[in-house]
């Protein structure tokens, strides 16, 4: 049997799961949205017929002061609405069980009527929260109760509640955020109460044939958070009080130390779990950057967990344990941790997707069906935008001809792969290389096709994906040895000095600098370099994880300093739940960030600017050019010359940055229709 641990099932007693596999938790938006309980449905369903064992919810509120206008479950209408989910995943498969998260966000309601234990403002929430009395405390257990009772009335199997992540329960667990010194206050004693007088009412409200899970800190990466000794003493207590099983977490939202990024080690944080599964008799749960089933199993196999926990692998790729169980694992479309179309617009309140799966939660709008006629169709172009449609118009049994000028699939995937930390967009490149094989796509590689060619071969459609070429700005002197651009730079076709000027803070400026700035070992293929680089310690587990640990960050040999001509915050446009994270890279190293500038010109000292008006010079050796892409399009105007109708799609269709998210959603759309 392939992965004959995460493939075992897990008594409970009561039930049992028929694999460990779990769908973790993840909010979509569709739990807010006009027909989102059908759209729901079919999202869960479809992974529920591919073989996983459990799913957990996105977050739902108990409350209407923990709701902040999204979804709730508080009464038996909206436990009816949520039928429609439950019923379509037991259709799916009866076998697999699906679990409702009771989220209570606590101080991080967006809402001034926020409750916590205390009046103490979380970092990332503009409102202070209002302090619970002591009637309110008792409000808030018996409204997450009635929720569980709900849930269960709704068709669910179980219920997980967040006890982590600077939510309402977890503010009561840590002292810095508990000021309290009635019986919920002072002692750990009394700030574990709230936590386990929820689980211990939740488990006599549903009686002992419901799964209870508790999701808690198992390090909390929080300066004066939990200590480990605080944490075994929360899990012992827990399962006295009932619970099924105990998920780990290991971040609160204010957390300075990046836990999800794809600049994090696969399965970085499991063996804090597999600590805290020697002092529980209940099973554990472990999850975070576990996005291929051969981690997974190694997990298992190590201790560190009785289920495993994969959440965005299966946004990626709904039959991930379907093509694990049939040895298909090469045929996985990998979750590359990019939170580009995810977590990014989670938190920026836009509908969650996928920047692989464009399908992902549009599972009632996007379908690859079968093609009605059959064409033949060439895709000029192998970037991500010549890839997605390549294949998915291949799925649908069109004859595709692929042509690649270069002897490699991938476009700029190529020059994301190298950059330190985004090692994980090498599997993207082995999934599409497969899905040219599985569909039987003629690929050509080394072939610069033209229109005398493609006229030539009388294809029925034409599909012009050529990708970008760098702008050039126009500053006096751009011509100038010392001025590269920054596909030499990462390819490293030209050398780059000692003293660097980046013009452009995108994303792509701000991955040239990550590279430029680098020595040694990646932290990503790393757990040691991570944790030394963040400041963690998974040995000693002090407070947090890392109260006291001072990151171990090797300043850069070169001076570097990244320029951009907008006044906004150097790095503003980057990811929402990512881009902080390069900011402080790059700060703690000691690249330099200027904004609001004006490019004068280059010469042999260097790069003349002018900022607020100022004249200044920055002495650099090389000038590297990273001021975005205008769309490559010579092929196109010339098939337009000779009369041969052609789609653009991808950076060939809009210039964009190395982020291929629009330009896989866009192709993957239009082949799906042609």
């Amino acid at each position: 049997m392939n992965y004959p641990l995460l493939l075992e099932p897990l008594d409970l007693g009561f039930t049992t799961i028929k694999n460990r596999s779990i769908m973790g938790s993840m909010h979509t938006g569709l739990e807010e949205m006009d027909g989102g309980f059908e759209r729901m449905a079919a999202y869960f369903a479809e992974r529920a017929a591919n073989n996983i064992g459990m799913i957990i919810t996105g977050g739902i509120a108990p409350n209407e002061e923990s709701s902040s206008g999204g979804a709730m479950m508080s009464g038996e209408e909206e436990a009816e609405k949520h039928r429609l989910v439950t019923d379509a995943v037991h259709q799916a498969d009866p076998d697999v069980k699906i679990c409702m998260q009771i989220l209570h966000p606590g101080p991080m309601a967006y809402s001034k009527n926020a409750v916590a234990p205390s009046a103490v403002k979380s970092r990332i929430s503009p409102f202070v929260p209002n302090e619970l009395d002591a009637a309110g405390i008792q409000k808030q257990i018996d409204d997450h109760v009635r929720c569980a009772v709900m849930a269960k009335k709704a068709g669910y199997d179980g219920v997980e509640i967040i006890g982590s992540a600077g939510y309402l329960i977890s503010t009561f667990l840590v002292q810095k955020t508990n000021l309290r010194e009635d019986e919920y206050g002072g002692s750990y004693e009394n700030r574990m109460r709230f936590a386990l007088e929820i689980v211990e009412q939740t488990r006599a409200a549903v009686g002992d044939d419901f799964i209870v899970i508790f999701r808690i800190a198992a390090m909390d990466m929080l300066e004066g958070g939990m200590s480990w000794e605080e944490i075994a003493t929360l899990g012992k207590a827990l399962e006295k009080a009932g619970v099924t099983i105990i998920s780990t977490h290991f971040t609160w939202h204010e957390s300075a130390v990046p836990t999800i990024a794809t600049m994090v080690p696969r399965a970085a944080f499991t063996s804090v779990t597999g600590r805290l599964r020697k002092e529980v008799g209940v099973p554990v749960i472990t999850s975070n950057r576990i996005n291929m089933p051969d981690v997974a199993e190694e997990v298992l196999a190590r201790g560190d967990a009785d289920l495993v926990s994969m959440a965005r692998p299966l946004l990626a790729d709904s039959a991930f344990m379907r093509k694990a169980v049939e040895g298909r694992e090469d045929e996985i479309n990998t979750c590359i941790a990019c939170n580009q179309a995810c977590l990014d617009h989670t938190f920026s309140g836009k509908l969650t997707t996928c920047l692989v799966n464009p399908r992902a939660c549009h599972e009632t709008i996007l379908n690859y069906e079968p093609a009605k006629e059959i064409k033949r169709i060439a895709v000029v172009g192998a970037g991500p935008a010549g890839l997605a449609f390549a294949t998915v118009a291949a799925e649908r049994g069109h004859k595709v001809s692929l042509f690649e000028a270069s002897s490699e699939i991938g476009g700029q995937f190529n020059l994301a792969k190298t950059i330190p930390g985004k090692e994980e967009f090498y599997e993207t490149l082995r999934y599409y290389k497969r899905m040219i094989e599985v569909h039987g796509i003629d690929l050509r590689l080394d072939t610069r096709a033209d229109a005398a060619m493609l006229k030539a071969e009388r294809f029925d459609q034409v599909i012009v994906s050529t990708g970008i070429k760098p702008r050039t700005p126009e500053i006096d002197g751009i011509n100038h040895p010392k001025v590269v651009s920054y596909i030499d730079v990462i390819t490293g076709k030209k050398p780059v000095g000692q003293k660097v000027a980046i013009i452009g803070a995108g994303g792509i400026g701000f991955d040239v600098a990550e590279l430029i700035s680098h020595s040694g070992p990646s932290g990503a293929m790393d757990r040691d370099v991570f944790a030394a680089e963040w400041g963690v310690d998974f040995e000693n587990h002090p407070r947090g994880g890392v109260t006291g640990v001072e990151p171990k960050v090797v300043k850069s040999d070169r001076e570097i300093t990244l320029l951009q001509r907008k006044d906004t915050r150097v790095g503003k446009g980057l990811g929402k739940t990512t881009g902080w994270t390069h900011r402080l890279t790059l700060t703690r190293r000691g690249v330099g960030m200027m904004n609001g500038v004006e490019y004068v010109k280059i010469d042999d000292e260097g790069l003349h600017i002018l900022q607020n008006d100022l004249p200044e010079l920055i002495e650099a050796d090389t000038i590297i050019i990273c001021a975005g892409q205008d769309p490559l399009r010579d092929l196109y105007d010339d098939l337009s010359a000779q009369g041969i109708k052609a789609e653009l799609i991808g950076g060939a269709f809009e210039a964009m940055e190395l982020d291929a998210k629009a330009a896989i959603n866009q192709a993957s759309y239009m082949a799906a229709a042609t």
